[in-house]
């Protein structure tokens, strides 16, 4: 009997530094000249605008373990204490890199091309005239400079704006010498402002922040200004809901918004140059010790450098080539998807295969006289939706409309709200799930009255009902009106809108129900085909491996002598390769492109081969506090098709990072004349290219 401990906590990576590190993944396709210049501005942006996020909910999070117990949090064994240090070294590594890619890199590549981001101490006489006007026509008029004094507290200051403090010498009209003053950036304004251009040629642009530094002089008439230093602070952004007291959880939902915008400050951003004595008073201010200071050489709204690549539209050779998602044969041979329904399923690999089918399901439905009910859950889905609208359009044409919209679908709370009144007034049914369990799964179910029978079709996928990232985001849809699965969403809509016990599934996996201990069931077979000297492979793909048991179990199959394949986006707490325990996994992360968002699971099973795709990573989260679907892929041309894009990513060389035993992350880098990329290969194979 085999009695290895799989427990100890040398054999899991902490959950914040893996989350660093994927973020340096991200950072690193900025650093890559064979990417094109303004993609790697946005992949630059991207990192920072995920380390905004980090720090909001990660780092916020352990701050306020850290007032009740400095104990260990995880299965790494690192105490919150610890962990908070090795972020701050993390994090420091992370940032001090984006600003020298920023600085040494991107800028100059920028300028090469004739795209300029201006420094003040470079504008030309024609530039200054030009901003000078902008200050006074734009700005000076809406700018509220605030001189500290008993009279003008220390203002609050929004979470993530851009703030300037301002250190004066002497006294004002009424005699006051504050000796400071605060000068916040109006939310309204551009932070890149496009200027024009000295060449024909050139894209000029001038940060915002630029503008106000030039002139904040003029709003302090009389006195005389000692520097001024741009600062931005960062706070607690995660929602609290006491789901079990409050009464009406949109009311609940809606109060907390406004007091995310000024939670506890978690991190202060301030310009390199700013001095110690103005540091120490910000920190005082804000509460905030020596280790949540990130003193950065350039903007402190990294991210919103991304304005560049929409500004710029005349350089099309500076950004990934346009395509045109592809629609798959199934759909276009008849307009009408329920008859194409009733012969196959249809399965979509987006954003390479189009998301209209999906759109065009809702829309039919809602126009079609035969389709009685239509339900569907919401997580993110955009404030313009076009898939609310076709519900909308259904419930007005009198057909019973059944809407479960997750609230807490963190940042798009507030257009879940607005969405969910919309629908509510069209006369639809919404509800917001369950308490204390979000609801994550991506359903539609639509009944129609076929002869003297209803017929159920239905939509299930891995990735939000959401134009805009389903052309950015790797998801995959399935269509079907296989009459199990038509069952077993439709008994798990029950579930979501109305009381009752777990109702047995069919073909569907459910958490909090049957997924956790289905997946490792199916693990413990492959484990045991492996015992008994069959083949057997697992396949995963995922955003992220976290779950200890669930990774307990990939060890044990290994230990038996799976060969264990996973391909994990972001987090992975499994360390692979550690000889007798982990030496049959290989992990690696695909970064490019396209957010890789889709949740695939392959077992060979003794070559009677199973795929699911699902809604739900491998996470704690995922498998016992949401409401999870994971659904079977039928049909073998299907099935096919999923594994062979599956063994596209395993064969990829140069968008994959491979995770090493000790924890860090390995890039390959291809042949000379072997480079494969994995979305690159998928878009040429699905998608239609516009023609150049």
């Amino acid at each position: 009997m085999d009695t290895t401990d799989l427990k100890r906590p040398e054999l899991y990576i902490n959950r914040e530094l893996s989350v660093l590190a994927f973020n340096q993944r991200v950072l690193d396709l900025a650093k890559d000249a064979s990417i094109p210049l303004l993609e790697r501005l946005r992949f630059l942006c991207i990192s920072s605008l995920n380390l905004d996020e980090f720090f909001e909910i990660r780092v916020a999070g352990l701050q306020q373990r850290l007032e009740l117990t400095s104990a260990p949090l995880s299965p790494d064994d690192m105490t919150v204490s610890e962990t908070l240090r090795a972020i701050r070294q993390q994090a420091m590594e992370l940032v001090t890199d984006q600003y020298q890619v920023l600085n040494d890199m991107l800028l100059p590549a920028l300028a090469n091309e004739r795209i300029y981001i201006v420094r003040r101490d470079r504008w030309s006489n024609a530039q200054e005239s030009w901003i000078r006007r902008y200050f006074n026509d734009e700005l000076l008029a809406i700018l509220s400079p605030l001189g500290l004094d008993p009279a003008h507290p220390f203002p609050r200051i929004l979470n993530k704006s851009l703030n300037f403090i301002v250190p004066l010498q002497g006294k004002d009209a009424f005699g006051r010498h504050s000796g400071m003053a605060i000068v916040q950036a109006p939310r309204s304004l551009p932070r890149v402002i496009q200027v024009p251009a000295s060449d024909p040629r050139n894209n000029e642009f001038v940060l915002l922040s630029s503008v106000i530094h030039a002139y904040v002089d003029e709003l302090f008439p009389g006195m005389k200004v000692m520097g001024c230093y741009q600062f931005r602070v960062t706070r607690n952004s995660d929602l609290y809901v006491d789901e079990e007291e409050v009464e009406d959880i949109l009311r609940a939902v809606q109060g907390e918004l406004a007091s995310r915008r000024y939670g506890d400050a978690v991190r202060l951003e301030v310009a390199s140059e700013c001095p110690d004595e103005t540091l120490m008073f910000l920190q005082k201010q804000f509460e905030l010790g020596n280790d949540d200071v990130y003193a950065v050489r350039g903007p402190v709204n990294l991210n919103r450098l991304e304005q560049v690549y929409g500004l710029v539209t005349n350089r099309p050779e500076l950004k990934f080539p346009v395509f045109v998602p592809h629609l798959p044969k199934a759909v276009t041979k008849s307009s009408d998807l329920f008859e194409t329904l009733r012969n196959t399923d249809v399965l979509l690999n987006h954003p390479y295969d189009s998301f209209m089918p999906v759109l065009d399901f809702v829309r039919q439905a809602a126009a079609d006289p035969k389709v009685l009910a239509i339900k569907q859950t919401l997580y993110r889905t955009g404030p313009d939706s076009n898939v609310v609208d076709a519900l909308v359009a259904a419930a007005q044409a009198g057909k019973e409309v059944s809407v479960v919209i997750e609230l807490r679908a963190r940042f798009d709370e507030a257009d879940n709200i607005a969405l969910a009144t919309k629908l509510q007034e069209a006369g639809a049914h919404v509800v917001y799930g369950i308490v204390g369990y979000k609801t994550h799964a991506k359903m539609i179910l639509v009944v129609r009255r076929e002869g003297r029978s209803l017929r159920r079709y239905v939509h299930l996928g891995t990735g939000n009902y959401h134009m805009r990232t389903s052309t950015a985001y790797t998801d995959y849809s399935l269509m079907t009106s296989n009459a199990e699965i038509g069952e077993d969403v439709n008994r798990i809509f029950l579930q979501l809108t109305s009381l009752g016990k777990v109702m047995k599934l069919h073909k569907l996996k459910q958490s909090p129900f049957t997924l956790y201990s289905s997946m490792l069931e199916c693990i413990d077979d492959e484990a045991r085909h492996a015992l008994a000297g069959k083949r057997a492979h697992i396949i995963v793909k995922v955003n992220a491996l976290t779950e200890p048991g669930i990774i307990q179990a990939l060890y044990k199959a290994s230990m038996a002598g799976v060969r264990i394949d996973l391909i994990v986006r972001g987090i992975c707490c499994l360390r692979p390769g550690i000889a007798g325990i982990s030496k049959n996994i290989h992990v690696r992360s695909i970064v490019g492109r396209f957010l890789e968002h889709s949740r695939v699971f392959y077992f060979h099973n003794n070559g009677k081969k199973e795929v699911y795709c699902s809604s739900a990573d491998w996470m704690e989260r995922n498998f016992f506090r949401r409401v999870e679907v994971c659904f079977p892929i039928l049909q073998k041309k299907h099935r096919d098709r999923v594994i062979k894009d599956l063994k596209k990513y395993l064969k990829d060389n140069t968008r994959a990072w491979v995770l090493q035993p000790d924890g860090r992350y390995r890039r390959l880098k291809p042949r000379k004349k072997g480079a494969i990329q994995a979305q690159q290969a998928l878009l040429e194979q699905y998608s239609d290219r516009i023609p150049s």
